[in-house]
């Protein structure tokens, strides 16, 4: 498979933080919480996954620190989606959408094998 350099396929985990920053500013564990949410408990974020993550989307200009305040005498540091990430976001939900539904497609003549046992 050949992707292009501009374009790298993007993995669930970052998808779902990118989702999960789309509707606010969070921190790390607002994060973790919403990912588990968003995937219905099917990926659970590890700290030290999820701030990698969060370290390599800033470096990538996708998300940005919103924010920093001390609780509990702790630095709890704000994410937020920058408009390059809601782009890629974007795109990449796009790109997921027409998956799905080609796959949707060509199951038609199976019925919804999701739902059967």
């Amino acid at each position: 498979m050949t992707v292009s350099v501009a374009f790298r396929l993007m993995r669930e985990p970052t998808f779902l933080i990118l989702t999960a920053l789309a509707a606010e500013p969070s921190h790390g564990y607002g994060v973790i919480r919403a990912v588990e949410g968003l995937s219905e408990g099917e990926v659970v974020l590890r700290p030290g996954t999820l701030y990698g993550a969060l370290d390599r989307l800033t470096d990538e200009g996708l998300v940005e620190v919103d924010r920093e305040e001390q609780v509990d005498g702790r630095l709890r540091r704000y994410y937020r989606l920058t408009s390059g990430g809601a782009a890629a976001l974007a795109k990449e939900a796009t790109r997921l959408r027409r998956h799905a539904d080609a796959a949707e497609l060509r199951l038609g003549g199976f019925g919804n094998p999701a739902v059967a046992s």
